[in-house]
């Protein structure tokens, strides 16, 4: 799934094609992507211009002409490109923006489990969030206060969007592993230290993602070179990069974790 660096990535390449572009149209061949409903993304996205592309955690934020927000959310295998109409479609193609000039923004999405809402207010699809963790406002006091005011273990509440925004798999174990933090341990076992270790180490990861434009791991998000600097994930049963212990793999609240036993002890 892409994470924060990856949809960040996005974001940066669709707002020289996209800004001041208007929709002229819709073509939906997978209806289940649509919130509240295709028919009304239909009736309602044509005639809006982009304004202002941003990213809120792992959605691309599109403001719009009349107050609207479009979402689009790539989920586990979700991309988009801007394409000439008359370009050759790609059978994974599931939404279609027709553009003011002719062009296309296609959403294209192998596992159907992708969202796009269009909007009136933006919270009620980001409302539920947590910071941003590259906020310059939110500091590394803030982060320990938040690990402060909860109980769990220390990866699933990284995963956790509404504890902080955007931080998926690859970039919490990375960033586990740079603070030499289990990620099994429960996050109030921790001294404040530690949690800073962790909060620094967090941005470091992810600025770097988004630095090497993410990391591409399969077919379906390319052109990132993050995966060449992994030390952990992975990486189970090759030797650690600092000490040659053999990374571990576990599966942790459903997604598979990896770490070094010896660099980040449990106990």
């Amino acid at each position: 799934m892409p994470e924060l660096p990856e949809v960040e990535t996005f974001v940066r390449a669709l707002q020289g094609p996209m800004l001041g572009r208007t929709f002229v149209s819709v073509i939906i061949t997978w209806p289940n992507l649509i919130r509240p409903s295709a028919a009304e993304l239909q009736k309602k996205l044509p005639g809006l211009r982009v304004e202002r592309l941003t990213r809120r955690g792992k959605y691309l934020q599109f403001r719009l002409s009349e107050g609207q927000t479009l979402f689009i959310h790539l989920k586990m295998s979700g991309s988009l490109t801007v394409e000439p109409a008359e370009a050759p479609l790609h059978r994974h193609v599931r939404t279609i923006f027709n553009l003011d000039n002719g062009y296309q923004l296609r959403f294209k999405d192998m596992r159907k489990f992708g969202r796009v809402h269009l909007v009136d207010d933006p919270a009620r699809v980001t409302g539920h969030l947590g910071p941003e963790p590259l906020d310059p406002h939110f500091t590394a006091e803030d982060f320990v206060a938040r690990c402060r005011r909860r109980s769990g273990r220390l990866k699933p509440l990284l995963l956790n969007q509404s504890f902080i925004a955007g931080v998926g798999n690859i970039y919490a174990d990375e960033s586990c592993f740079a603070a030499r933090l289990h990620p099994r341990r429960r996050v109030g076992t921790f001294s404040d230290e530690a949690l800073t270790r962790l909060y620094h180490a967090l941005q470091k990861n992810l600025n770097a993602g988004i630095m090497l434009k993410g990391a591409s791991i399969d077919a379906v998000y390319g052109g990132g070179q993050f995966q060449n600097h992994f030390q952990v994930y992975g990486r189970g049963g090759q030797p650690c990069p600092v000490c040659a212990t053999p990374i571990k793999r576990i599966v942790l609240g459903g997604r598979s974790t990896h770490f070094c036993p010896r660099c980040q002890p449990e106990e």
